[in-house]
């Protein structure tokens, strides 16, 4: 889809992150924008900011987890601007823990947003998206969708899934409706707010989990923290994936310098039947 202008985009997670750095870009390249976020006072920030800058913006607080409020915001969307042609499915949270360890409401969290986010998305948006003469759709996973670190098992398990519909996603749409075009997005190191998802746990799974005290746990943690504040910024990611979309490609790896030779290991292992080995 290489002429964005006068098009229409929907961003889930548009509220920060790399979602308002999409929603950034795509109002940049004169798109009417969509967003959506469960933080709706960072969502009114986020779209108040486009709309000075001049940009088509409607703004649809939504819980990606729940279907009704994805269907919800896709409605708002065609009954606003008449169709979509861009869709986003960005929305995410961080949150990690031991296999042995993470509570059942953190696996729960986690698929809901990151991966039932997804196919909510997908759900909803499809029938409009396939009455387009051409569109595309982006589904956000992370180079933990390509590779496995311990005390991460909920965030990794999600993001494999999500490389995995796409997968599926694009060969379908290529046999069904090959004017939609698929793209996964894998990010590595990027300076969101990613390891604070907690701030926006949901009241009906119970009581927020304290942190794991195990010592593997908590210094996984700390690497992470380290790694994402000297990442890249959501601005550059946002210009890969606007990159990636005009030119109709599926991959979007935004350091594949510093991660590919793990992936590529790890596919060798895989087919000499050896353990996987651990991601530097």
């Amino acid at each position: 889809m290489r002429q964005l202008a006068g098009k229409v985009a929907v961003v889930t997670g548009a509220a920060s992150g790399i979602g308002l750095g999409l929603a950034r870009r795509l109002a940049e390249e004169a798109m009417a924008v969509v967003l959506a976020d469960v933080e709706a006072e960072a969502l009114e920030r986020a779209g108040s900011e486009l709309a000075a800058r001049g940009a088509e913006v409607e703004v649809v607080p939504t819980d990606v987890s729940q279907a009704p409020e994805v269907q919800a915001l896709a409605d708002r969307a065609v009954q606003r601007f008449g169709r979509v042609e861009l869709l986003c499915n960005n929305a995410g949270v961080g949150a990690g823990g031991l296999v042995e360890e993470a509570p059942a409401s953190v696996w729960d969290w986690v698929l809901g947003v990151n991966l039932w986010g997804v196919l909510n998305g997908l759900r909803a948006f499809l029938p409009i998206l396939r009455a387009q003469p051409e569109a595309h759709v982006v589904n956000t996973a992370s180079v933990a969708g390509l590779l496995a670190v311990p005390g991460m098992a909920p965030y990794c398990a999600s993001k494999h899934a999500v490389v995995a519909v796409s997968e599926c996603l694009h060969h379908e749409t290529a046999l069904v409706c090959p004017q939609v075009k698929v793209s996964v997005l894998c990010p590595g190191w990027t300076r969101t707010r990613i390891l604070d998802s907690a701030r926006n746990w949901p009241g009906r799974l119970g009581p927020a989990p304290e942190p794991s005290s195990h010592p593997l746990a908590q210094a996984a943690a700390a690497a992470l923290r380290q790694r994402v504040e000297q990442g890249m910024s959501p601005e550059e990611v946002a210009g890969l994936v606007v990159e990636a979309v005009r030119q109709e490609r599926f991959w979007v790896l935004t350091q594949p310098e510093d991660f590919g030779p793990a992936v590529l290991e790890r596919a060798r292992a895989a087919v000499a039947g050896q353990a996987p080995p651990m991601p530097a």
